[in-house]
């Protein structure tokens, strides 16, 4: 039976670049490093890992993982003051407000707050 989600990961290329990206734009802290081939950050309880070591992972080609915030319009004027790019700006939905944006290597990730 499984019990819950281990980690969630992505393949990315430049491992610096997307060290820069996670953890200087988005604000991540490293919380376990393999041989700076295996990043693993804590989000609230959950695993986030970056990776250079899936060879037949493409970067931009998978799932995409969702990050919930405090204040979506902070943290997306944040983003923009880093230029980090939108593949979709903020839009609302029944049960939340989200954005799109990109990491460096294409990977989508949702940036989003739940209604109150």
């Amino acid at each position: 039976m499984i019990t819950s989600i281990a980690f969630t990961v992505y393949p990315v290329t430049d491992m610096p670049r997307a060290r820069r990206f996670y953890e200087g734009d988005l604000g991540f802290r490293v919380e376990t490093n393999v041989r700076e081939e295996w990043i693993e950050y804590d989000i609230a309880g959950a695993t986030f890992a970056i990776t250079t070591m899936m060879e037949k992972g493409v970067p931009g080609k998978g799932a995409e993982i969702a990050f919930e915030v405090e204040d979506l319009d902070i943290f997306i004027e944040h983003l923009k003051q880093h230029n980090v790019p939108f593949v979709r700006e903020v839009f609302p939905t029944p049960v939340c407000r989200l954005a799109v944006i990109a990491d460096p290597d294409g990977n989508n990730i949702i940036i989003h707050k739940r209604h109150s």
